[in-house]
């Protein structure tokens, strides 16, 4: 039996994801988390098989949530399940750690596979991303939010999320200067000089959280 945890903020999606495991006969959802605490929390208490992992939600999240489950429990496989298919982020995501990643607009059959698959020491890339991550441009035609550290890639989603500076930082444990650095650097290398604009690219190049 794959015993997972699904960690998703949002109550429709888990319910969702529980319907969509009930059919079957090998994967049961062991236990549920709706931010990045109770996801660190869970993995540690829970005897699992496989997180199944939304990318954006309150606190901890994205790469650095992936990094700090792998931290703590690095033999767990994690299962990213995202609406996010633009190949920068799927990447970073692998490159943290994850062992899958699908949309959440993937078809159920596809999702019971990527889950049996990673829980099974595989990986899984969602066929529909495929294409967007082989396909990448090469370095020196990148886009300019390529070049972004992973920190710096965070801020930005958080900022175009609505969140305050104050209280990125909290939700990061930095300090608000520090995000402002950071927030400084992403827009010289965006080439924006505001917010508006700031949040114009994120939506022009899919970016913005869900």
């Amino acid at each position: 039996m794959i015993r997972i945890l699904i960690a998703d903020d949002h109550a429709i999606v888990r319910g969702g994801l529980k319907q969509i495991i009930a059919t079957t006969t090998d994967i049961v959802a062991a236990g549920e988390a709706t931010h990045g605490a109770e996801v660190i929390d869970k993995v540690r208490q829970a005897d699992l098989d496989l997180l199944l992992l939304d990318m954006t939600m309150p606190g901890l999240s994205g790469v650095d949530l992936v990094r700090r489950v792998r931290g703590d429990k690095p033999d767990l496989p994690i299962l990213v399940l995202s609406m996010h298919n633009e190949g920068q982020v799927v990447s970073r995501a692998l490159r943290a750690g994850a062992a899958g990643y699908v949309t959440k607009d993937s078809d159920p059959a596809i999702l019971l596979s990527a889950i049996r698959k990673v829980a099974a020491g595989g990986r899984f890339i969602d066929p529909a991303l495929v294409d967007a991550i082989v396909f990448e441009v090469g370095d020196s035609d990148k886009a300019p939010h390529e070049c972004l550290s992973d920190r710096e890639f965070q801020v930005l989603q958080k900022i175009v999320g609505g969140e305050a500076i104050g209280e990125i930082g909290a939700s990061l444990n930095l300090s608000a200067k520090t995000i402002s650095t950071h927030k400084m650097r992403l827009m010289q290398k965006l080439g924006v000089d505001n917010n508006a604009d700031l949040i114009r690219y994120a939506i022009r190049h899919g970016l913005a959280q869900e």
